[in-house]
């Protein structure tokens, strides 16, 4: 009898220890998926990898404690913001004010918060529906082409390599393949690059193997926050997406258990975090949802335990030290990718929504794409003056304008 009871204590002590095994795969597993675009970001507008690795982990563990711990999601670097960040930093030199800019965002998105909880989500929608919030979202894909298009002329066989593999892999690629095409992709062209004798190893040399990441504090200026909080308008939408998609994939109502404004709530402290210590915005990522999907395994504190690795991640300073040896036609290659989907996630918003063309949103469409776009295809600012040297104009000035037209045409 006793060996009996001997023998079960150790088959239950094996089957715990193999589910904590499990576990933490599973949560590196999350971590390698969400590691590409989380990295990209930063190294696409300056800020530094680490910090931003390290916001993320803890801009989703703030996410899951104002949701109750219910969603199983990961926040990562969002590239909605990107343009807004390039923008700051020609105007002033400093991406401090950026980050200004960024807590300022994450702020309004607490605000808006409360007035969901008040008003409800039907409400926002009208006053942000798929005719304004789609273009808005294709403006920003679009916007960011000619900065990937300047990235990929330095080496333009490096760059096309490294676009067709991460392509092949989204289109072709199955299961978790699928879903680290970007990884995939800037594996392959690093390797070329490093063939070709364009890879520069120095910064991986000189960094330290464990280093406290380059923590900055904000500066905060009108004009630069009047550059990228509108930003905020087109990733609302988005963020209802990315809760619904992730409700679905889970079998829970997310919008309404913990309910969405828990959900804004958590995003935009998490966004406010990021900007105080120098990360990027932080955004729901669809690649941990993809993820979810595959292997079927819905349990939040996973997410959380990724959460945890990623923030050690940012302190391990080779990690950052490598990233920086990334060529820039590799990026410039991937950053195709990237900000095409960025632009037809904006279609598939107007698809999806079922936006009826007719006259009137055919010249709310056309307004926010014609107004969004003029500055960087034809060097043409409307705007509103804010400073001598800075307008709010782009997707700032179109976000205004086409929700100020869409409430006089569509006024019923």
């Amino acid at each position: 009898m006793a060996q009996k009871v001997i023998t079960e204590e150790i088959v239950v002590q094996e089957i715990s220890t193999f589910d904590k095994v499990k576990r933490v795969i599973l949560a590196i597993q999350h971590l390698i998926a969400m590691f590409g675009a989380t990295v990209l970001v930063p190294i696409l507008t300056g800020l530094d990898p680490s910090v931003s690795i390290f916001s993320a982990g803890l801009g989703t563990l703030i996410f899951h404690f104002c949701t109750k711990k219910k969603v199983p999601v990961f926040l990562g670097s969002s590239f909605a913001f990107i343009p807004g960040i390039i923008a700051v930093k020609q105007a002033y030199g400093d991406l401090r004010y950026a980050q200004g800019g960024i807590v300022v965002a994450g702020l309004i998105y607490v605000l808006v918060s409360f007035v969901v909880e008040k008003i409800g989500v039907e409400r926002i929608r009208k006053v942000l529906p798929a005719q304004v919030v789609g273009p808005m979202i294709m403006v920003i894909g679009l916007n960011l082409v000619p900065v990937a298009y300047g990235s990929a002329k330095t080496n333009f066989m490096v760059s096309i390599v490294t676009l067709l593999t991460a392509v092949s892999v989204t289109f072709l690629g199955k299961g978790l393949v699928k879903q680290l095409s970007i990884i995939i992709g800037v594996t392959t062209g690093y390797i070329l690059s490093a063939f070709m004798g364009i890879v520069d190893t120095t910064a991986v040399k000189t960094s330290a193997l464990i280093a406290v990441p380059n923590f900055t504090l904000p500066k905060f200026d009108a004009a630069a926050i009047a550059i990228i909080a509108p930003v905020v308008l087109a990733v609302f939408m988005e963020h209802i997406g990315d809760i619904t998609t992730n409700g679905q994939v889970v079998g829970q109502d997310f919008i309404k258990d913990p309910g969405l404004n828990r959900t804004l709530l958590g995003d935009g402290l998490a966004t406010m975090v990021a900007g105080f210590i120098g990360g990027p915005a932080n955004t729901t990522y669809g690649e941990n949802t993809g993820v979810l999907a595959i292997t079927k395994n819905y349990d939040p504190s996973i997410l959380r335990m990724t959460a945890v690795f990623a923030m050690i991640l940012g302190f391990v300073g080779k990690v950052g030290g490598f990233l920086k040896t990334i060529p820039v036609p590799v990026m410039g290659g991937i950053s195709f990718m990237l900000y095409s989907m960025i632009a037809l996630i904006g279609v598939q918003t107007i698809r999806n929504s079922k936006v009826e063309f007719n006259i009137k949103n055919i010249i709310i469409m056309a307004t926010v794409l014609i107004l969004g776009l003029l500055p960087t295809y034809a060097k043409i600012n409307i705007g509103i003056p804010v400073t001598k040297t800075v307008s709010i104009s782009g997707l700032s000035f179109a976000a205004i304008v086409g929700v100020i037209v869409n409430m006089v045409l569509n006024r019923e």
